[in-house]
């Protein structure tokens, strides 16, 4: 699940966000050799900054800095219960599961099994008329850039109620709209759809244009989009505990979570029909397996890197990740997620090849300002190791 409300801020404010991230949680540890002492340092004060904030109280950070790998926890998962959380902890990571589906688009590209100017009409299962402006066709490079006119949610009244996302009641009201909502509803509602060009050039955010690629990777590849992922993860990352759904024995691993100034406990988000706009769960182990993927050199990464559309001096989006430029960081990739109860960011930076993850298991207005407050001194503190 995404909230366009929290992306439109991040693009609004990306050259600001740039110097923000959140790295938090009661035991660091490193993999491999130690980095310099500053990188722990700095996560440490990144935790005790966030957990001063209203109502966050437990954060997890993953930190990947030239080569080495840090993990941070801190706090409490459910306040006075002494649970902090740990490296079995499932976390829903929110839109940042958009960055996933993207580099499996720009894989299949990459395979010529697809291209960026394909209509997304060649892989729906009947006729959309609607799916276009003034006679251009909605095309994927319009749905990984979000600038396909889709609106951002199907069942459309649900736009409706995260324009009110503070309301305790906003959690029960997303349950009930996704309780029996699977493709056949979805494939109703996109006859409903009304497209106001012109495509490619206006920033629309679309979590239903997300559900859109997975679809066409489950139609190029003749397989469900959960497998698709599960295979690259596992083949190209070594990564073994990623899921759409849960099972059985993991459910207890899931992340409790908070929404708004809620002291109770909300319950999971549903699953969307396909669930790559925003149904991921990991642990922070499997996120540093994907920031050294997402830093490395792999031809699918390069591809989904590439800027698709420039939308400022500063801001361009390629598949499905912001890319932003400042002084201190250089070109640099972000994603926010985001859920009722919980939110995180992914940054990347090449220049530094670091690569952060931070999470807390609460979800309000203010959390993704809170994280990006506590992440800069870590940027800081970076670039002044990088100027040594």
């Amino acid at each position: 699940m995404a909230i366009p409300l929290w992306t439109m801020h991040l693009m609004n404010k990306l050259s600001v966000a740039i110097a923000g991230l959140m790295l938090v949680l009661a035991a660091c540890k490193t993999t491999g050799s130690a980095p310099p002492g500053d990188i722990p340092t700095a996560m440490d004060q990144a935790a005790t900054t966030l957990l001063r904030s209203r109502l966050l109280h437990a954060t997890s950070i993953a930190v990947v800095y030239r080569g080495e790998e840090f993990i941070l926890h801190r706090g409490e998962l459910e306040t006075g219960k002494s649970n902090p959380p740990n490296d079995s902890t499932l976390y829903e990571i929110g839109s940042v599961s958009k960055t996933f589906a993207g580099l499996l688009l720009a894989n299949t590209v990459l395979e010529g099994k697809a291209t960026l100017d394909d209509p997304i009409q060649k892989y729906l299962p009947s006729a959309y008329p609607n799916l276009q402006s003034d006679g251009e066709p909605i095309r994927l490079r319009h749905l990984v850039t979000h600038t396909s006119g889709m609106p951002g949610m199907l069942p459309l009244q649900v736009n409706e109620v995260l324009k009110d996302f503070t309301a305790h009641a906003t959690p029960a009201k997303l349950n009930a709209a996704y309780a029996d909502y699977g493709q056949p509803r979805f494939w109703q509602d996109l006859h409903t759809v009304s497209i106001k060009g012109p495509l490619g050039k206006d920033y629309a955010y679309s979590s239903a244009g997300t559900e859109l690629v997975a679809h066409t990777l489950e139609e190029i590849h003749g397989a469900p989009y959960e497998s698709l992922l599960a295979e690259f993860l596992a083949r190209e990352a070594g990564m073994q505990d990623v899921w759409l759904r849960l099972r059985a024995q993991d459910a207890s691993r899931l992340a409790p979570g908070y929404h708004s100034d809620n002291p109770v406990g909300t319950t999971p988000m549903p699953l969307l029909p396909w669930g790559a706009a925003g149904a991921l769960k990991t642990t922070m182990p499997e996120m540093v397996k994907y920031l050294r993927l997402q830093l490395s050199n792999h031809p699918a990464v390069t591809e989904s890197h590439k800027p698709l559309v420039r939308f400022a001096e500063d801001f361009s989006i390629g598949y499905f990740w912001n890319i932003g430029q400042s002084s201190q960081l250089g070109t640099h990739y972000v994603h926010h997620g985001g859920v009722p109860r919980a939110q995180c960011y992914i940054y990347l930076v090449p220049k530094y090849q670091l690569g952060v993850f931070i999470i807390t298991n609460q979800s309000g207005d203010a959390t993704a300002n809170a994280m990006e407050g506590a992440l800069a001194p870590l940027f800081d503190r970076v670039e002044s190791m990088e100027g040594r």
